[in-house]
């Protein structure tokens, strides 16, 4: 089985599944700075810069590490400028009251944080102020957003989304089987490659 290397070509590694443990050790033998700090789907564009490039950079230009008084310890209010965010209960809560008396009745979607706090992310590292109650109108406008578009990097929960979509009456448990089975091939990772190389299997066996 192929193994994380310098060396390898980007297609091996856009090819290969690898777990979040794996990328952090080699990004931290390849020189990407912050390496334990980071999410997967930074560590995989780090590394896929690494490979096109030969050059070990952070892929954000945001601090990994912050300084200071927290925002929710100097009071959260919608003026107040996002400096130092902490993303726990009473940041969330704050965030959702005001949501309600703003848009009363907004209702949560499914995946509305991890959006927000990327949304976040952009707009601090672009240079940009925004304050917490351009935060919430962000909430409220992504809760008002009739489907999400796909997040590249969830290649699970996209394939198994698109298996069970295009599979009726199949379980969950064979949509693991087939992306169990996905992991180990040298193909992309998503659901059209799968039905591809299932095919190509299929139309060898009928030549043999």
């Amino acid at each position: 089985m192929l193994s994380l290397a310098p060396t390898m070509t980007l297609r091996d590694f856009e090819n290969g599944y690898w777990y979040l443990e794996q990328l952090k050790n080699f990004a931290e033998r390849i020189g990407i700075p912050a390496a334990k700090q980071l999410r997967k789907d930074q560590l995989e564009k780090a590394i896929v810069s690494f490979l096109r490039t030969g050059q070990a950079a952070l892929p954000t230009k945001r601090s990994l590490r912050k300084t200071g008084v927290k925002d929710v310890a100097r009071g959260l209010n919608l003026k107040l400028r996002i400096e130092n965010y902490t993303s726990n209960r009473d940041t969330k809560d704050f965030i959702v009251e005001q949501a309600d008396l703003m848009a009363p009745g907004v209702r949560e979607k499914s995946g509305v944080w991890y959006r927000l706090n990327r949304w976040r992310e952009e707009q601090v590292t672009s240079g940009k102020h925004p304050t917490y109650g351009d935060l919430v109108r962000q909430y409220i406008a992504l809760n008002k957003v009739e489907r999400f578009e796909k997040i590249a990097h969830g290649r699970y929960i996209n394939f198994v989304a698109q298996f069970l979509a295009a599979n009726k009456g199949v379980t969950r448990a064979e949509a693991i089987a087939a992306w169990t089975e996905l992991k180990e091939l040298d193909v992309p990772k998503d659901y059209a490659s799968w039905v591809k190389a299932r095919a190509k299997r299929k139309g060898k066996g009928r030549d043999g």
